[in-house]
């Protein structure tokens, strides 16, 4: 007989359930307590209950598990000090969107060989995920695949959906059952207009396919996220980071009847793509504030150990500390913009609050 199935794959390989990988690496009770404070506080901070300015911050992708502790601690450390003007959540992505071709990041290539050592890449991620809420450090990661989910949203605080993804209808279901709070990025051509369509679906229940904890196919049925938010990374060669698109942005959200709650991603076409200009861009934002904004409640910095960044080439030549994806403003540039953030807003955001 004619064979009519499977004719372009090559393999199939079965790996260990999500249930499987969490009795190997299970959340102690000092995790469970940051993820479950974390998440309640960015809550907090959407609803207008909290004063404080949410700042993901931190690689672009982890590639390498030392240099994201080293950079976690130094975090942590940070996050101390500007804690009553800041909440401070480390960025951990582990997957990367590709526009053709290139590295997909630790899960799916944890060896940077192309070996695709997918459940060793799960393993590793889950582990250092479990390791870094037991410093009390908060992480937020990108929700790229719709079964990575299962096996790590447990130990997530703050998800994004990318700009390539957020008119995914796969995503917007996905995200509509996430247990945090979640981000959706306007589009790669600088519209808003699906990430506002995504927040309206993301809230609603839905019903679609996935994988349970076991590993099996399951119709699931969601909730509804009702904590979604716009993050404006701006698109088609232009920011929209200034205050004429935040006043936009917060227009189309009103009209739509949703809460304005907005994050800037200091990156991407908002930086014009150099990273040397995402310090610009983050205190323009705490100058609208300082103004009178108060729609803005978060923002992004891409931020590594040294900065910019290198190509993967041989993975045992690569310089450590310094990101194999989007360049990074090092980690004393962030420090030092931080700080001088808390010492701007320490003031004003309280009485923002009060409004």
């Amino acid at each position: 007989m004619t064979n009519l199935s499977d004719i372009n794959v090559v393999s199939i390989n079965v790996l260990k359930t999500p249930e499987m990988l969490k009795r190997e690496i299970p959340i102690s009770h000092a995790a469970e307590e940051t993820i479950f404070r974390s998440r309640e506080v960015i809550k907090n901070i959407l609803d207008g209950k909290d004063h404080r300015l949410f700042v993901v911050v931190g690689p672009c992708s982890i590639h390498d598990v030392s240099a994201a502790k080293e950079y976690a601690l130094k975090l942590k450390g940070l996050s101390e000090k500007v804690h009553d003007t800041l909440f401070i959540v480390m960025r951990a992505y582990f997957e990367k969107p590709r526009t053709t071709l290139g590295w997909k990041g630790l899960i799916n290539d944890p060896y940077l060989n192309d070996t695709f050592k997918i459940e060793e890449g799960l393993f590793m991620a889950r582990q250092l995920l479990a390791d870094l809420s037991v410093m009390g450090l908060p992480l937020g990661t990108e929700a790229l695949d719709p079964i990575t989910p299962q096996y790590l949203q447990d130990l997530i605080s703050w998800s994004a959906i990318g700009a390539r993804t957020t008119e995914s209808q796969t995503h917007r279901e996905m995200s509509s059952g996430l247990s945090g709070p979640i981000g959706f990025k306007n589009g790669t051509d600088g519209g808003i207009s699906v990430a506002i369509n995504a927040l309206k679906s993301a809230s609603s229940s839905h019903r679609f396919l996935g994988i349970n904890s076991q590993g099996q196919v399951s119709l699931i049925h969601t909730r509804g996220n009702s904590y979604g938010h716009v993050v404006l990374r701006g698109g088609g060669g232009r920011p929209n980071y200034d205050s004429v698109n935040i006043a936009l942005c917060e227009e189309e959200l009103k009209k739509a009847k949703l809460i304005a709650n907005i994050m800037v991603d200091c990156s991407h076409a908002n930086s014009n793509k150099d990273y040397k200009l995402q310090p610009l861009v983050m205190k323009n934002v705490v100058n609208q504030i300082v103004d009178g904004n108060k729609s803005i409640k978060g923002v992004m910095l891409e931020s590594h150990l040294r900065e910019g960044s290198q190509n993967l080439g041989n993975a045992k030549d690569l310089s450590y500390g310094v990101s194999i994806t989007d360049a990074c403003i090092n980690f004393s540039e962030t420090e030092k913009l931080l700080l001088e953030t808390r010492e701007v807003l320490q003031k004003v955001l309280p009485n923002r609050a009060k409004i």
